[in-house]
């Protein structure tokens, strides 16, 4: 097992047919110091961007290829960082209990998504910054989509201009339809996947089409897709 993997104990393993892949499976692990990996219930169906997967900017190596771009439409594939959760209910269950940082989403909270603004691909409160950006996204949404997230750390040490931004793990519009560029489950899915993270267990998000994951599994010390 690579340093990459050393220190996290849950992870998330979602897998592509291909690189235009717009669905996929995702599968929970975790493992106990000096074990395994062990799977976590069963593999959930998932919804990704609308025009696939391409690598984007995480803790894997840079890889040559397709590359995640502002606005392109895809997932970013690699390996990422699960650094918070956030939703539309202040006082939830989860909201209590959760085990990431929780942020709760207000009318003041965006994304911003614009590569030319000091904040870019980072989520601030609107109220007490001044207003750079041309556009962000809205935490607080009003079709179901941001009840329940996880936030994906995609493109954060440092943010790069133009290399993606605001991906998440959230709730998808129906079945079978893809996304911007984000993760998308079922509210039902999503909700057990977000009361199982544990920020003590470092949890990682690996995503990548089929073939990718066959060429790095050993290295990484994964397990097998099947398991």
């Amino acid at each position: 097992m690579t340093e990459l993997f050393l220190s996290s104990r849950q992870l998330l393993l979602c897998l592509a047919a291909g690189w235009q892949a717009t669905h996929g499976r995702l599968q929970r692990f975790e493992r106990a110091p000096g074990a395994g990996w062990a799977a976590v219930g069963a593999a959930l169906p998932v919804a990704l961007g609308r025009a696939g997967l391409a690598w984007g900017r995480g803790l894997h190596p840079a890889q040559p290829g397709r590359t995640k771009r502002e606005g392109d439409g895809c997932s970013p594939a690699g390996v990422f960082a699960i650094s918070a959760l956030f939703g539309d209910a202040p006082d939830s269950p989860l909201a209590r209990t959760a085990k990431l940082p929780y942020g709760y989403a207000t009318r003041d909270l965006k994304c911003v998504d614009d590569p030319a603004s000091a904040y870019y691909n980072r989520i601030v409160d609107q109220a007490g910054v001044v207003v750079d950006w041309i556009s962000s996204e809205d935490m607080l949404r009003g079709d179901g989509r941001y009840a329940l997230g996880a936030v994906v750390a995609h493109n954060t040490a440092p943010p790069l201009a133009g290399c993606g931004s605001c991906i998440f793990l959230h709730v998808w519009a129906a079945p079978g339809v893809p996304t911007a560029g984000c993760t998308a489950l079922a509210l039902a899915d999503l909700s057990e996947v977000a009361r199982w993270l544990d920020g003590a267990a470092a949890p990682l998000l690996v995503q990548l089409p089929q073939a990718e994951y066959g060429r790095w599994r050993m290295e990484w010390g994964l397990p097998a897709a099947d398991d």
